[in-house]
């Protein structure tokens, strides 16, 4: 994670029994679906909505995603995600996945966020408030 990442979101995420897989442990995929959700919320938090039929909004170019150590059922995963300095039309964010209750990370990952323009499929400046939240956070 970049050391000027600073904390911009929390959510608490139960986990499914249908998110494990036949070794017993949540599948690789979910970690991804656990972020997304994170990310989701964090831009739901600001008053936009995650839907298709918004003339802009957030879509990830790439993701990443360390596997630390396994999750199993039944558990709630606690999403910490951060924010690096926005850019013209995007922001890189950094997720840290716990345990509730535990210290320990059981995984880390990345995606870089572009704001952009549903029509024209071309990014898009981030919104003032957007671009506002990440600054605040770095205060």
């Amino acid at each position: 994670m970049n050391a000027q990442a600073k904390l911009i979101y929390t959510a608490r995420i139960p986990v499914r029994w249908g998110d494990m897989d036949a070794y017993g442990h949540v599948n690789n995929t979910v970690y991804f679906r656990f972020f997304e959700q994170a990310r989701c919320e964090w831009i739901e938090h600001m008053g936009f909505r995650v839907s298709p039929e918004e003339a802009t909004g957030p879509v990830i170019i790439n993701a990443s995603c360390t596997f630390l150590a396994p999750v199993n059922y039944p558990a709630t995963v606690i999403i910490k995600m951060y924010a690096g300095d926005p850019g013209r039309s995007s922001v890189m964010t950094w997720y840290e996945l716990f345990i509730e209750g535990e210290e320990r990370l059981y995984a880390e990952g990345a995606a870089k966020t572009v704001w952009m323009d549903m029509r024209s499929g071309k990014s898009a400046p981030l919104p003032d408030k957007v671009r506002a939240l990440c600054d605040a956070a770095r205060n």
